[in-house]
Parts: C-alpha cells; structure tokens; sequence
C-alpha cells in the first residue's frame, strides 16, 4: 500500500504541476502523511464532488480553481479552505469536466477523476475548452522528453497515450496550417516512440485532428526502418497524414479526408520503410502511395476509385478494401477478410460515462465497419462497472483477481513487472491495452513461465499490448495448452496488435523457447510483430547470438487458426513452425537472424539443410493456405559464409497451397538460395518469385521430430478454474 501511495503522490502531484508553479514534492511528507492520498468522488444523487488532498504549503488557505480540462484556458475560483478537502456543490454538469487545480504559497496540484482513474500516463484534451492548438502544442512539447524521435527514443521506459473528446459545434483540433506534414508550416502533431492518440468520440468523424507526421530519425529523417512502436485509432485526419512508419505500428478506424504518405519527404538518401499495418480506415479524396516501402498489410480499407499506381517494393496485400490496385507482381489483392472482429476500444458515450466497444464477428467483409453515423455491430460496456483499469505498479495478483471476479482489464501506460503470467481463463475475457506498444508487460527473474497465458475458452480477446522479455521464460504469449481441443468457431479467440520482444536492451543471457504459441482451435490473429531484436543498446554480433536467444517466433499446434498481418524476424530456428492444420496466413514478413556466427551453428534438419526457412508447414500438415509472403536476406553478422536453403517449406500435399512468395536480399554476403522447396532460385542474382506453390515438384523436406515448448504453463499455486 505504501509504494501505491508514494506512485499517486508522485503521478498526481509531478504530471499536473504548471511550470508557473513552485514543484512541491509530497514524497517528502509520506511518512506523515501516508493515510492521507489525492482523492476526489463524485456524488451522483447530489451532484457535488469532493476533493481531499495532503498537506503542502507553510501557511494561509488552500485556493481552489476549477477548469474544465486538463489544459483548459480558464480555472475560475470556487472557494477556499483551510482544510484539507473541499466539496464543489455546483460542478460541471459532466463530471470528467471538471479539473481542480489546489494552491497554496504558490505551490499547484491539478486533481480529476480521469487522472484517478486512467493514472499519470493518458492525457486528455477537450476542445470544448482548449484553443485549437492546445492538444498540439502540448504533445510537441513532450515529444523531445517523453515520446523521443531519436535512436534513443527506441529504447526509452517512457509510455502514454493521447485521447481526444468528441468536438462540440463544429470545432475542430486542427490549428491550421499548410503543406507535407513533415514541414514547420503543416502545424502538425508529431507521434513519438511508444505512444498513442485515440478518438473517444463513437465513430471516427467525432473527432478531427489537422496533420500527423511520425518524423524518422534514421539518415536526417529520411529511413524510416526503425520507426516503429506507436498507433492511431478512431479519428479524422483532415490534412496530411504522414505514417512513415515501419513494424508494431497501427492505425486502425480512420477517416483520412486529404493526402497522405507513409515514406519520409525529407532527409538526403535510403528512402525507405518497413511497415506496416492499417485497418478499417477510409481515405476520401485521394489514392496514397507507399513509395519505396518494401510491404504492407492494409484490410478493409476503402479507397477513392482511380487507376493511380500505389507503391510498394515487393509484397503489398489488400484484404476486403473497396478499389484496391490491380494484382500484379508486388501487389496482392483478396477480395473479401473471412472472418473478423475488430479490436475494441475506449470511447465517451452519449450519457457522459467511458465505456468500452466490443466489436462483432463478422465474415466476408469488404470495406469498413462503421459509417460516419454508426458505430457499427457490436456491444458497449461500462468502464466503471465492468472493467478494471491497470495502472503502472499494478501486480499479476491484482489483475488475475480483477480477471477472477468477471472482470476485463484496461491497461493505461506503462510497465508492468510480472511475477507469474496473467492467467485468462474465463469465457469471454478481455484484456485491451491503450495502443499497440504503450503497454509493457515483463516478466521478473521469479516468472520462468511467460507473460500471458490464456484458457482455451471461447470469446477471449487479447488487444494492444507489448511482450519485452528480459529474463529467461518458456513462451510470451501463449494460447492453450498443448491438449486442447475445443471447438470455438462460433466464438473464436482474437488476438489483435500483439507485440512480442527478446532482447535488445539487457546485459545478461537469457533464453525464451517461443514468442507465441498458438495450441486452441479458432483462433485469429490480427496483426503480430515478434522480433527478436536485431539492434538495441547492448553490442551485437556474436554476443547477441548467445544473449538473446529465442527458438521460434510462433508455434501453431491449434486447428482453423487465420492470422492476418503476421511480421516475424530473427528468430534462431523455424521462425514460424505451423503444425495445425487448416492453417491461414495474409501476408507475412521476415528476415532470418542477422547474427548466426557459421553455418554449421544454423543449419535445420539435423544438419543437413542450411539455415531454418522462415515460414515452415509441418509434412504431417494435410491442409494449409497462406498468400503474399516475403523473405529477405540480411545476413550482417556473421563469417561471411552464412546461407539459407529455403525461404519458406511445406509439404508436397494436394490441399497445401502457398500464394505470392518472395525473397530478395538487403546486406550482407549470404543468400537465400530458393524460394520454396528447392525451387524459384537464389536471391544471388536478384529478388525471386513464386506465385503459387501447390503440390509442387520441388524436394520435400525432411521429416522430423519438433521438440516443443515446456508444457507447464503457471506455477503450481495459481488455480485455474475448469
């Protein structure tokens, strides 16, 4: 209790302070003080709230001022007190509107509901009371401190999330301007490292915003590759809409009305990108270019009609989208998305409550969810009554006990230390993060199990959250175990922006067997990106080998399992092992490991093949069928004599069929030299296509033996109800 405490003093009283203001520091006062925490309650039957705070100050009355947001443009004063809590009888008529700013001897604290609900790590922004440019203003002025465009920036312990209310009158968050979004004149916001900006209106038109850039920091901002870590959801971009942008990034439920562009406009050379990932977004005036990304996912978008090429390298995949480009060697166009459930988020509903919006199944889709009026299919729930809300400092005991008692959890940003996986075991959970990497979940040196570990029940949704492993575990996600067989086809299992982690920034060795391991039947995933890290803040090369290990990427033992948007990188085996069967896959990105020191330290099927192939079907798989798949060799650190036989193996079966495959190589002295069971050709002359491989007469692998995962999937302790 007493380190909760010392948290709320520290995220209410350092997060709100104005920089006007002397700082005070409470921590100080703990000891004194330790019974007595910021609080504020809201009397529904009365409509007053009260506020209670610790002492600061030498002497004189506290001055209490009210605003109606965070960064409100006017506080006006409502009373005064000598004691240490004050009730407001005649509030704001929405209770988030009403922000309490607490002065004496010129030493500030700002106290809300939102701040005591969501924590020290969202900020919000109502421009029912802020000028135009305030949301702006305020995320720029973060971005050097807490959203880092630099190197640095990729490795900082820094996260937050940025949610704008629903505008009112005709009001907007654009504060004008003109031009790219990468330029001084465009007034854009610019989206750093870990971080995420939400809509809270119900559909994407509630809320508009001027121009976004996500500036790279790679030669003079011109090589976005390792842009990644960051998402947008359920808003308008009225202007332009610069997503240079590469892996474990999402834009999901956008209403896009100007240009956009997801390669950098500025910096001197490498022009280039590795993304990417939208979803459910609707472009309205003009057809974008991805220029020289070297792929893309995008689903169920709708775009103006035109014949205007669209860029792309060499594999770009179109799922359900409304005038998608023509099929060709890079593009690959799926008419409609078989089966999906878009990933649920955090909205402001008409009665002034936040709720949560669980989507619906739907199958066959093409085009977007929602309209400009509708929220599209789906249930509301109440944040308050059903959910609750994980802030930094939270324990898996207290989130397995929220899980427990029925209910879902909302993690707010941060980190959060693991002892033992969060257990989901109940029909129906969810566990949502606000964005795709603003939530960190990392196992301790106790926890030798993993980070998440979900039931095989039906109707689980895990949504927007970060795996970072820096100590030895069996797996990191991990969907059932490996003797289970029920059937959830009329209520599957969603996993949506997951991101897994292995290495990159800790000292010591440490050793994960999988990423993910997928054992349930029905489970669909949209949009992974496990990587194993080729560069952080500690030397690579032959360190990293045996530093950061990690097998597999992804195991799939369980049947009917689509995943959609599926990245995988580096991983020191058979980066995605499929053994299921009936097996989907739209779209697949990868590169071997850059760091296997020879070959005979990297060579698959007991040593008689070279290297591992990226994507490996099982030859006891029966049925299988992915489409638009690529493989790129970056072999930097190694002897020089490194190769891969194989980009991708499957068997020589009649209902196993791979679509679009391609590999190329970026850097480095070895090769890929086929692109499917010994066939397609070497990427030493040049990037190698197969359009389909079905029951082909290339070599079939050898058979072989998989050692799977450790079984054990919690300790012992921890009971799981059946």
């Amino acid at each position: 209790m007493i380190k909760k405490l010392a948290l709320a003093f520290v995220g209410f009283t350092f997060m709100f302070i104005l920089c006007s203001f002397e700082m005070i520091d409470l921590s100080e006062k703990k000891n004194q003080q330790e019974n007595i925490e910021y609080k504020i309650v809201y009397d529904k039957k009365k409509h007053n709230i009260i506020l209670s705070w610790p002492a600061f100050g030498s002497s004189g009355n506290y001055i209490i001022t009210r605003g109606g947001s965070r960064l409100a443009s006017e506080f006006i004063q409502v009373g005064t007190t000598s004691k240490l809590s004050f009730t407001d009888v005649k509030p704001n008529k929405n209770k988030y509107e009403n922000y309490y700013k607490v002065t004496r001897n010129g030493m500030t604290v700002l106290i809300s509901l939102e701040n005591q609900i969501f924590g020290s790590n969202m900020y919000f922004y109502d421009r029912k009371y802020e000028k135009a440019e305030t949301a702006r203003n305020d995320i720029n002025a973060q971005f050097e401190t807490i959203g880092l465009g630099g190197a640095n920036g990729e490795w900082t312990t820094k996260r937050q999330a940025y949610y704008f209310k629903p505008n009112v009158n005709g009001q907007t968050y654009d504060s004008g301007g003109s031009g790219s979004a990468s330029s001084a004149e465009s007034n854009s916001i610019e989206l750093g490292f870990y971080s995420h900006i939400g809509g809270l209106g119900k559909v994407p038109s509630a809320v508009k915003l001027g121009s976004i850039f996500t500036r790279p920091h790679l030669s003079g901002g011109a090589n976005a590759t390792c842009t990644f870590w960051r998402s947008m959801e359920n808003l308008t971009v009225m202007r332009d809409f610069a997503w240079t942008v590469s892996q474990s990034t999402s834009a999901r439920r956008m209403l896009l009305e100007s240009t956009s562009k997801y390669i950098s406009d500025i910096g001197n050379t490498n022009f280039w990108g590795s993304g990417g990932f939208i979803a459910d977004t609707h472009y309205t005036s003009s057809r974008p270019n991805w220029g020289g990304q070297q792929q893309w996912y995008t689903r169920n978008a709708v775009f103006p009609s035109g014949s205007e090429v669209m860029g792309g390298s060499y594999n770009m995949v179109w799922q359900g989208c409304v005038n998608p480009p023509q099929a060709d060697d890079v593009n690959s166009p799926i008419s409609t998305t078989p089966i999906i459930r878009e990933k649920p988020f955090l909205f402001l509903d008409d009665d002034g409550e936040y709720k949560i919006f669980v989507p619906a199944w739907q199958k066959e889709r093409v085009g977007v969810s929602w309209l400009l009026t509708d929220m599209g299919e789906g249930k509301m729930q109440d944040l308050l009554t059903r959910w609750y809300v994980a802030k930094e400092g939270d324990t898996e005991a207290e989130i397995n006990a929220a899980l427990k008692a029925g209910k879902n959890i909302f993690f707010t940003p941060g980190h959060y230390a693991l002892n033992a996986p969060i257990q989901v075991n109940r029909k129906d959970a969810i566990l949502l993060g606000a964005g795709i990497a603003s939530v960190t979940l990392e196992p301790t040196e106790k926890n030798i199990w993993g980070c998440i570990y979900a039931d095989d029940k039906d109707g689980i949704i895990i949504a927007g959250l970060l795996m970072d492993s820096l100590n030895s575990t069996t797996y990191q996600v991990r969907i059932g175990n490996e003797e289970t067989k029920a059937d959830h086809s009329t209520d599957p299992i969603l996993l949506s922006d997951i991101t897994c982690r292995v290495g990159g920034v800790q000292s010591k060795n440490i050793q994960i067997q999988v990423s993910m391991q997928i054992n349930s039947n029905n489970v669909v995933g949209d949009h992974f990106w496990l990587w194993r890290a080729d560069h952080g803040s500690q030397k690579g090369g032959d360190l990293r080998w045996t530093r950061d290990r990690c097998k597999n990427g992804l195991i799939v033992t369980g049947n009917d399992v689509t995943l959609y948007g599926l990245f995988t990188e580096h991983y020191q085996e058979y980066e995605v092992l499929w053994l299921g069967e009936r097996g989907r896959t739209f779209f697949f990105q990868n590169e071997p490991p850059y760091d296997a020191p020879n070959q005979a330290s990297w060579s698959s099927q007991d040593g008689r093949v070279e290297g591992y192939a990226a994507f490996k079907v099982a030859n006891k798989v029966k049925e299988h069928h992915s489409i638009g798949m690529g493989s790129y060799a970056v072999f930097t650190g190694t002897d020089g004599k490194v190769n891969k036989k194989n980009g991708f193996e499957v068997p020589n079966s009649p209902n196993v069929k791979l679509e679009k495959m391609c590999i190329t190589r970026f850097a480095g002295p070895g090769n890929i030299q086929n692109v499917i069971n010994s066939t397609g050709g070497s990427t030493a002359t040049g990037a190698k296509r197969v359009t389909s491989y079905h029951n082909g007469e290339g070599v079939q692998p050898y058979d072989e033996e998989f050692t799977l995962p450790n079984n054990e999937s919690y300790p012992a302790y921890i009971k799981m109800d059946k």
